[in-house]
């Protein structure tokens, strides 16, 4: 069975989904194609706004839902991360090329959205995303070197219109034969239609 998983690599609702799709990757021997999406274009062609840009009211309740899921899940949360909003340009591209070179990249966006989300570093630091890569048990500085080069950006680019020509209109957005799951909360769905136990 084949999964894409669609998210942003600064997005608090994929880290707190990331360990479970991960185990449930796992448990349904599935395979998943990881697709980082520029989220802010995504927002832009489906009626979505960076939280930035909301209301207060929505901004606080985001927040209070997100301590929430944190304690009900026991996954380590900073709700406000020193370096948020971040460029997700440099993280996207190091996966896109960790993708390219059949490296782990699912188990490498856990660690890009830990270290934002729970070890408050910053993602759009190339010598941070180095670390993050040896970390892994991966050559960061040559990963970092491939991620670098211009063509990465034009397929993130490219990959983000697929996800909206998919109907993809938020983080995380799963899809398996055209079925789109979104959102951390809907993982039970998706278990179901891949047939695992969790």
């Amino acid at each position: 069975m084949q999964i894409q998983y669609w998210f942003s690599v600064a997005s608090p609702w994929t880290w707190l989904g990331s360990a479970r799709f991960a185990q449930l990757v796992q448990q349904a021997g599935a395979q998943v194609q990881v697709l980082p999406m520029d989220l802010g274009a995504v927002f832009a062609a489906s009626g979505g706004r960076p939280f930035t840009e909301r209301p207060e009211a929505r901004r606080s309740y985001r927040q209070l839902e997100l301590a929430r899921w944190s304690r009900r899940l026991g996954v380590p949360l900073t709700l406000e991360p020193r370096y948020y909003p971040v460029d997700r340009t440099p993280a996207s591209q190091m996966l896109i090329a960790a993708r390219h070179q059949g490296l782990d990249a699912l188990a490498l966006s856990h660690a890009v959205l830990r270290a934002i989300w729970s070890e408050d570093r910053n993602i759009a630091d190339w010598a941070t995303l180095e670390q993050i890569a040896d970390a892994q048990g991966l050559d960061g500085a040559a990963l970092v070197l491939s991620a670098q080069a211009p063509a990465l950006v034009d397929e993130l680019n490219a990959d983000t219109q697929r996800a909206i020509a998919a109907g993809v209109f938020g983080a995380p957005t799963f899809i398996v034969e055209g079925e789109r799951f979104w959102g951390q909360d809907r993982l039970d769905f998706l278990a179901e239609r891949l047939g695992a136990v969790v």
